[in-house]
């Protein structure tokens, strides 16, 4: 599992680093200088992708904490952090075209973000739990 986390840790690195890139050339290329959703989707994925697998990667070495529930528990908090980050880029998005979204769909994007809030929380609970009792 540590393997895995270490993986996991590179792969959202690196998918930081593009969303700041993207961020930094779309804002520019469309002539932006206002404030947009765009700009949290790199420390998103720094914290929740990179700093959190190389955290859990600590705890594992520690703790042995992995069980047969945590490859299912992770399935979902990546599910999750990736859903919240849809929110993000699609609102980004809307912010730099300087479109007006109707309140349905205003409240769609927002409630996207927040599904994907939920299930990455409900996650950490849950992998702080399986630790806690590993731990003890």
């Amino acid at each position: 599992m540590i393997k895995r986390y270490a993986n996991l840790a590179l792969i959202y690195a690196v998918v930081a680093m593009v969303f700041g890139v993207f961020y930094r050339e779309f804002t520019k290329f469309n002539d932006f200088s206002g404030q947009t959703r765009l700009s949290v989707l790199h420390t998103h994925y720094f914290m929740l992708g990179m700093f959190f697998f190389l955290i859990l990667m600590l705890m594992e070495k520690v703790f042995s904490f992995s069980g047969e529930s945590t490859g299912k528990i992770l399935i979902v908090y990546q599910v999750g952090l990736n859903i919240t980050g849809l929110g993000f880029l699609l609102r980004g998005l809307m912010q730099v075209w300087g479109e007006q979204l109707s309140k349905g769909m205003d409240a769609s994007i927002s409630g996207i973000a927040g599904i994907g809030h939920i299930l990455t929380g409900v996650c950490i609970v849950l992998l702080l739990l399986n630790v806690r009792k590993k731990a003890a």
